[in-house]
Formats: structure tokens, sequence, C-alpha cells
């Protein structure tokens, strides 16, 4: 099995419902995503995806994201932008754009890093 991973980032604000604390306060971060897929086998030039692909693919759905309040996007109108919750969009997002275009390709997970110190991560 072989597995990769691309780092990428996007700048959004949230705020969390039903939150006793500084978190229920309108407050951003620079959110740090790292996805990881996995595969068996690899193409004719001895990769299983290029870099560069999977990262557009990541960064095509965090344009979703970047430079918004996440609790105005339609993902997050009933759940709280919460880093597991934002992991899981993510998650959901990446795997169906990438079953079209590399079907053998399956997302492993995603971890969203709202700062160095704190994350979370989502998968199947």
């Amino acid at each position: 099995m072989f597995k990769l991973s691309v780092r990428s980032e996007f700048a959004a604000a949230h705020f969390l419902r039903n939150y006793e604390g500084s978190c229920e306060k309108l407050h951003g971060h620079n959110w740090k995503v790292i996805l990881t897929v996995e595969g068996e086998k690899l193409n004719s030039t001895g990769l299983l995806v290029d870099f560069k692909a999977l990262k557009s693919i990541l960064n095509e759905v965090l344009e979703e994201l970047d430079h918004r309040l996440l609790n105005d996007h339609p993902a997050f109108f009933e759940v709280n932008p919460s880093s597991e919750n934002i992991a899981l969009f993510i998650f959901t997002k990446v795997k169906e754009k990438l079953s079209q275009k590399f079907p053998e390709v399956r997302v492993k997970e995603v971890s969203v890093y709202e700062s160095e110190k704190a994350w979370a991560t989502y998968s199947e």
C-alpha cells in the first residue's frame, strides 16, 4: 500500500454555537490541512498520483472556505464549523473529486490544524 500526503492552508473565521468559552466569539485561524491518500498500484510513471494533481484537488475544495466566515457556508448552517466538522467536510469533498479523476486512489484521512498545537483528523 502506498500513501501520499500534501499540505495546504486557508484563512477563515468562525464561531462555535452552544459553546461556553472564548471560541463562542467570532475569531479566525490560518488553518493548515494535510490530506493523505492511499492506493495499491502505481501508474506507468511510477506514481500513485502526481502531487501536483492531488494538491490541485485539495486547493479547489479549500477555495470554498478561504477568506470567509465558515458559519455562513451551507455545510455549517446546521453543524458547528469545528475542526472536526471541517475535516469531515474536506474529506467528503476531496473524496468526490478524487473518485472522478483517480478512481484507484482513496482518501485515507484529512487533518485540520487550527494552530500548531491543536488539530483534528477524520478518516473512514
